[in-house]
């Protein structure tokens, strides 16, 4: 696992990709695993699970029933930290971060609640969180298996 230890947490792609079939999936089961079995210590904020779904069904193909019964055998896991706040002041404060780092929304959203949350990784499949300081970014997958990816996407 990465040398920068927990908390880690799980952005949206990993959690999904962990749930599917695709040929580089063991890298993000790994970690989810890990997590489920409380064997490192995972933060996951809830929109996180609305957010795989999305992306089990939009880039996945999954089925609408197939993505939520997935989701909610992971909202099970209860050795994971659910992040189940969302107060006005997380959402401004994830606003600020992602116009100060000029990244998506929700990207801000997951750096304000890493925060808040005393994360010290992000595991991710992009690099887009490496634009932050307060907290080290792991991206799980390589270069070579981020291609296979998206060839497997594009199938």
């Amino acid at each position: 696992m990465g040398d920068h230890g927990g908390p880690y947490l799980f952005d949206v792609g990993v959690i999904a990709l962990a749930h599917t079939d695709a040929p580089v999936r063991d890298a993000a089961l790994s970690y989810v695993r890990d997590a489920i079995a409380g064997e490192i210590d995972a933060v996951v904020p809830h929109p996180a699970v609305y957010g795989a779904h999305e992306v089990l069904t939009t880039y996945y193909g999954y089925a609408n029933a197939d993505a939520s019964r997935l989701m909610s055998n992971f909202l099970d896991a209860k050795r994971i930290h659910w992040h189940d706040r969302l107060p006005e002041a997380t959402v401004r404060g994830g606003l600020d971060r992602a116009a100060e780092a000029d990244v998506g929304g929700w990207d801000g959203y997951y750096a304000q609640v890493a925060v808040e949350e005393g994360v010290n990784t992000v595991l991710t499949i992009d690099d887009d969180f490496e634009r932050f300081d307060a907290f080290e970014t792991e991206v799980i997958l390589s270069r070579a298996e981020f291609e296979t990816l998206n060839e497997y996407l594009r199938e």
